[in-house]
């Protein structure tokens, strides 16, 4: 994988990368970064301990964002009803991965999730992406030698108060 390949995180390894102060692991790869604009939404709509962390973050760094039919139909249902607020990240991630699919040529995305329900999901992830948990990416980074410790960076997060999840694979 190079530089073509995009990275796709989720809110959860935001918020936890967040907590840990190590959210610029996401460019050691040398990937591109991009978030869907229903996951920014998601981690900046309401004050949390990481929502100006991230915000700021995603601005300082230029974080590209894409755009996704899912967002813009979340919007439109705040105006009338309250909508559907569940899974809707993973919704646009989704939606990223098929257009990612599509392009000519097709790009490579990495769906970089934590929830432990996406990682037994039937998730569809289009031949040319994959999908990886935030322990798994943090592993992956240590062993090409581009992180010290994936533990240290799970033992930040914990020690600032995230309740990281405790699945581990292989499931």
């Amino acid at each position: 994988m190079s530089s073509d390949v995009v990275l796709l995180p989720d809110a959860g390894p935001l918020i936890t990368l967040a907590y840990a102060d190590a959210l610029d692991v996401l460019f050691k790869p040398r990937w591109s970064v991009m978030l869907v604009d229903m996951v920014l939404h998601e981690v900046t709509r309401n004050q949390t301990p990481t929502s100006k962390k991230l915000a700021k973050w995603a601005k300082s760094k230029k974080v590209s964002v894409v755009p996704t039919k899912t967002f813009q139909h979340y919007q439109r249902m705040l105006a009338e009803t309250p909508p559907r607020k569940a899974n809707l990240g993973e919704l646009a991630i989704q939606e990223a991965m098929n257009d990612f699919a599509l392009a000519q040529p097709p790009k490579t995305g990495v769906f970089l999730f934590e929830d432990h329900k996406i990682a037994r999901a039937s998730f569809h992830v289009p031949d040319n992406c994959r999908k990886i948990s935030t322990r798994a990416f943090l592993i992956f980074l240590e062993e090409k030698g581009w992180l010290d410790s994936a533990a240290e960076v799970e033992r930040r997060a914990l020690l600032a108060g995230r309740a990281f999840s405790s699945l581990r694979f292989p499931l």
